[in-house]
């Protein structure tokens, strides 16, 4: 196995650098140009290794953040404060305990409603996912909304997010405005979508 000069190569994926007049190959990957959230990336841009070192040397995690959340992602806690499902109230998700029926079969039956009950949900989410498009849906996540929502709650949390990252609300300081840009390309996008009509 020959090794690697540079870790994160990947050769052979046939693709081009995405820097303008840049014929190399693009063999290394950096994080998308159409928002990363906390969860990471949304999409891989590739360049070659000039390139994506010119990319590195400008790029910041933290663009857009304000120092109360920079503060929250460096913590050596960061993400632990989630519940996870094991451990919540409702960790045996809504299944009956065998206990509560006096015959094995009546629990079963009642498991089995349970099961129907929360794919038909699921049936009902997905019809709503399915009425935004892919970027509106991706519109709807940086405004941090739900594929129910209306219009009135478009407006709503457009005007909360304004008020939130403009910087005028922010004493002159204009570390929010790549988001703000954001919120207001998603918002523009959402208000005409087929789904507000």
């Amino acid at each position: 196995m020959r090794q690697q000069r540079f870790h994160g190569r990947h050769e052979g994926r046939g693709q081009r650098c995405e820097a303008p007049g840049c014929d190399e190959p693009g063999e290394f990957r950096a994080p998308g140009n159409h928002g990363s959230s906390f969860d990471g990336p949304g999409h891989w841009r590739w360049f070659c290794l000039p390139h994506v070192r010119e990319f590195n040397a400008g790029y910041d995690w933290f663009e857009g953040m304000s120092a109360e959340e920079i503060l929250q992602a460096q913590s050596p806690i960061a993400g632990w404060a989630r519940e996870t499902r094991a451990f919540r109230a409702d960790a045996n998700g809504g299944m009956p305990r065998w206990a509560d029926f006096d015959d094995p079969l009546d629990a079963i039956g009642a498991r089995a409603n349970d099961i129907r009950r929360g794919a038909t949900s699921r049936q009902a989410q997905q019809m709503h996912q399915t009425r935004f498009s892919p970027r509106e849906q991706q519109a709807l996540g940086v405004m941090g909304l739900d594929p129910q929502a209306d219009r009135a709650g478009l407006r709503r949390r457009y005007s909360e997010l304004v008020r939130r990252y403009h910087p005028d609300r922010n004493g002159g300081d204009r570390a929010h405005e790549a988001k703000l840009q954001r919120v207001v390309e998603a918002y523009n996008l959402l208000k005409g979508a087929a789904a507000f009509a």
